[in-house]
């Protein structure tokens, strides 16, 4: 998604409670947005990741995901947010995690 740099870019993922009849539905619905990607089919339940230019977007995709036909529950699980031009930086490597505790990558 090409985000203006002053802009926000909003990451989430939904877990998407669904009877098993509802996956063909709830993948066409997915497929009509192209900020939404279907990321696991589950029989009952599935994850569905949202990239959206800001968070009235993203909570329209919670209404639209919940109107589909057997659809039972959608929950909001990661959110993150931050300005479109700090995805462009360049990632300090030496701060990770594994650099941290000596392990090598």
């Amino acid at each position: 998604m090409n985000v203006p740099a002053h802009d926000e870019v909003h990451i989430a993922s939904f877990v998407v409670q669904h009877r098993d009849d509802a996956l063909p539905a709830l993948a066409a619905a997915v497929a009509g947005h192209g900020d939404l990607e279907l990321a696991v089919r589950g029989d009952t339940r599935s994850v569905v990741l949202c990239e959206s230019a800001d968070r009235h977007a993203l909570m329209d995709r919670v209404d639209q995901l919940q109107a589909v036909p057997g659809v039972l529950n959608v929950l909001l699980v990661y959110h993150h947010a931050e300005p479109g031009q700090a995805l462009d930086e360049p990632v300090d490597l030496s701060l990770s995690p594994a650099s941290a505790s000596g392990a090598s990558a």
